[in-house]
């Protein structure tokens, strides 16, 4: 019997129309152009104005995108787990809300929440859910609507964050292709540094928390900046190097789109040259859990079987990670 891997067989994504640029945002804070784009690399985010549309609309349009283009029938999908930091609501899983809304009659639901490296866990989730040979077709969502939880007051986050959803299909593979190692790492030294105080249940909600604007993203920047540039850093050159991998052998560089200093930093670490490191932060901002999957539909086009792809994420918690995956498919 030959080993099943999980390769990734499908890619879908979905960002809304609205676009908020740097020109805009010089009119709403203390910022510019210049300043943003020289410290971030940001120059547009995506917004889901609409009222009454959560998560949930963007993770169904990114899955119906996939659905669509790999032309399968959504009741062949046996799971589906939804990378989200920022879930249409409490205790009702926006995932199982997902999976009825796109005809996945067949299959179970549930959310995954490790903020930026959502996606990246969640691809571990699903490899191991395919691996175990119980469940063929795994789609693995990542979508947020971070301006549900941004003061657009505040320059130090209003910058970052924008919306959008990804989402890929894994299947077996019988070639040795999809998911081959990951490194994945976590910190609850974190906690003080990136987080929402409000709205949980150390602090419920109330008209406190409300008046002092407790329920948005609060971020330490530069101490956030320091362990992220360390930690993904670290983790992509030890990936390369428990799989002898030199950065000839690698392909594609696939990191979380969080900042491109921070980005470059993993590069260079890497040794990689530029032009094998992926980017549309420019174009996106950080996107939260939809940064690594829209960056898989971008650039599906240069992605050919067999190359080697190395993913690399960091999100508050502090929760961190690499994984080094075959690419299964040629797109049509």
């Amino acid at each position: 019997m030959t080993t099943i891997t999980a390769a990734i067989t499908a890619v879908g994504a979905y960002v809304p129309e609205f676009v908020l640029s740097n020109q805009v945002l010089e009119t709403m804070v203390d910022t510019n152009d210049e300043w943003i784009t020289s410290r971030t690399g940001i120059k547009e985010r995506r917004l889901l104005k609409e009222k009454g549309k959560g998560t949930s609309y963007m993770a169904i349009k990114a899955a119906q995108n996939l659905i669509s283009k790999a032309n399968i029938n959504p009741e062949e999908i046996d799971l589906i787990i939804m990378a989200t930091a920022t879930p249409d609501m409490p205790v009702a899983s926006t995932g199982v809300y997902v999976a009825t809304q796109i005809g996945a009659t067949n299959a179970f639901a549930y959310d995954l929440q490790a903020a930026c490296s959502s996606f990246l866990y969640g691809m571990s989730t699903a490899a191991a859910y395919v691996q175990s040979g119980r469940y063929k077709k795994v789609l693995l969502i990542g979508a947020d609507k971070m301006s549900s939880i941004i003061d657009y007051t505040d320059r130090a986050t209003c910058i970052i964050f924008g919306d959008g959803a990804g989402a890929v299909l894994f299947e077996p593979n019988h070639e040795g292709l999809g998911l081959q190692d990951e490194f994945l790492k976590s910190d609850g030294i974190g906690r003080e540094y990136l987080k929402i105080d409000a709205g949980g249940s150390i602090l419920p909600p109330s008209i406190e928390t409300v008046e002092n604007g407790q329920h948005f993203v609060f971020q330490d920047g530069k101490t956030v900046f320091k362990y992220a540039v360390s930690g993904m850093a670290d983790v992509s050159e030890k990936i390369m190097e428990r799989n002898n991998l030199t950065k000839d052998d690698v392909s594609w560089l696939l990191a979380h789109q969080a900042n491109k200093r921070i980005i470059d930093a993993t590069a260079n670490r890497m040794g990689l040259d530029e032009e094998k490191v992926l980017v549309n932060i420019h174009r996106y901002g950080n996107t939260t859990s939809a940064t690594l999957p829209l960056l898989l539909h971008d650039f599906e086009d240069k992605l050919k079987k067999g190359d080697n792809l190395i993913f690399a994420a960091f999100g508050g918690g502090f929760t961190w990670g690499s994984i080094y995956l075959k690419w299964a498919y040629n797109k049509q």
